[in-house]
């Protein structure tokens, strides 16, 4: 495993980010009616993943970290809920749908490696 030196390092923010981008490019192709509503949903939950992953980790201590990381999760959660609203809406069609959906199960998981890393790493440097 590489040196972390900057959240940019973390494979939690990589894969967020990366979904930041689908998600991105998805709405964009949303219907004008929408720009207030779910499309700004969906990109400030996209972008609030990434965003508490950078600042728990520039908070230097396990617990808050953590956190802001599960923050993060619970955005990753209505983001998922968001896509559903999306295709039943018919804005996307199944395979962008189940692609999107494995983008942020993958996120999920590899952010909850980091949560129970950092719940780990604060009770190690409790006792």
């Amino acid at each position: 495993m590489s040196e972390i030196r900057t959240f940019e390092d973390l494979a939690c923010w990589k894969k967020a980010t990366d979904l930041r981008r689908a998600i991105s490019k998805t709405i964009k192709m949303f219907p004008n009616d929408e720009k207030f509503e779910l499309t700004s949903q969906m990109r400030r939950a996209s972008r609030s993943i990434t965003h508490n992953i950078a600042e728990g980790y520039g908070r230097f201590h396990y617990k808050e970290n953590a956190q802001f990381c599960r923050t993060s999760r619970g955005s990753a959660y209505e983001l998922l809920d968001q896509i559903l609203v999306a295709f039943d809406e018919n804005y996307i069609v199944k395979e962008e749908y189940e692609e999107l959906r494995l983008m942020i199960i993958e996120c999920l998981k590899v952010l909850n490696g980091y949560i129970n890393y950092l719940v780990k790493a604060e009770n190690t440097n409790n006792h």
